[in-house]
């Protein structure tokens, strides 16, 4: 039977739910109650006093302080989307003034600049989570040389559509295997398609994804009551695949 399949939850994002945690003291209770309910890894992004998203050192870093004293341990993934700050040599200097480094970051491979903003992160030791939301992003990933210091891939397509977003996740997988890399890969999908992108990746035998900032309801379509609960979700899914593979 396989090692233990890695689970991350994504506890906020843009998500407009109302349990959806934004302060610092809210996004550290969701932590530890996320973990508590079995999640490996947390991945966040920090809102300002205005309540947007920001990639500002001071607010990046209360929310990584908080966390990590409810949940010292626990491997942090913190956002750097360009839909937060668009700007590349903005996003830069921003990323740059962090003193509070978070363990891992996601970086979508499709945006401008990203290669050296990880190469940064990479310097200031933070591991690389390689966003792949398409297989155009698979191919600018796969060129730019980056996969050989990355810690995984995330595969996630945006296709709400769950037969397309399967597709799509199948499509990206096979390009990173058919290049020979042999990076931990976690799949997830947004809305609804989240579930059947999850379902697909435990049958390959990789890591998933779940929480607020990719889906709000549970797989039988009911509203989740908050992030933990769509982590009980998740490790359901994952015993049923050990199960099924475990059958003769």
């Amino acid at each position: 039977m396989r090692n233990k399949v890695f689970l991350q939850v994504a506890l906020n994002g843009d998500q407009v739910h109302p349990s959806t945690p934004r302060t610092p003291s809210e996004i550290a209770q969701a932590a530890w109650d996320a973990v508590h309910a079995g999640a490996d890894s947390v991945h966040v992004h920090a809102f300002d006093k205005d309540g947007r998203e920001t990639l500002e050192a001071e607010a990046c870093g209360d929310v990584l302080r908080a966390i990590r004293r409810l949940c010292p341990g626990t491997p942090i993934s913190l956002t750097t989307s360009a839909s937060i700050v668009s700007d590349p040599a903005k996003r830069l200097r921003m990323v740059e003034q962090w003193q509070e480094l978070p363990d891992l970051v996601t970086a979508n491979q499709g945006e401008a600049g990203i290669v050296k903003l990880c190469e940064l992160l990479l310097s200031r030791g933070v591991e690389i989570e390689a966003g792949l939301l398409s297989v155009s992003d698979a191919k600018a990933f796969l060129a730019s040389g980056l996969a050989d210091r990355c810690r995984r891939v995330l595969i996630e397509p945006l296709d709400l559509a769950p037969q397309v977003a399967v597709a799509h996740a199948a499509a990206m997988e096979e390009l990173i295997t058919a290049a020979g890399i042999q990076l931990e890969q976690v799949h997830h999908g947004y809305g609804i398609a989240c579930w059947e992108v999850n379902r697909r990746a435990l049958d390959r035998g990789h890591g998933i994804r779940t929480g607020f900032e990719d889906i709000t309801l549970l797989p039988d379509g009911s509203p989740a009551r908050d992030n933990a609960a769509l982590v009980a979700a998740a490790l359901e899914l994952i015993q049923a695949s050990r199960k099924q593979e475990s059958r003769p």
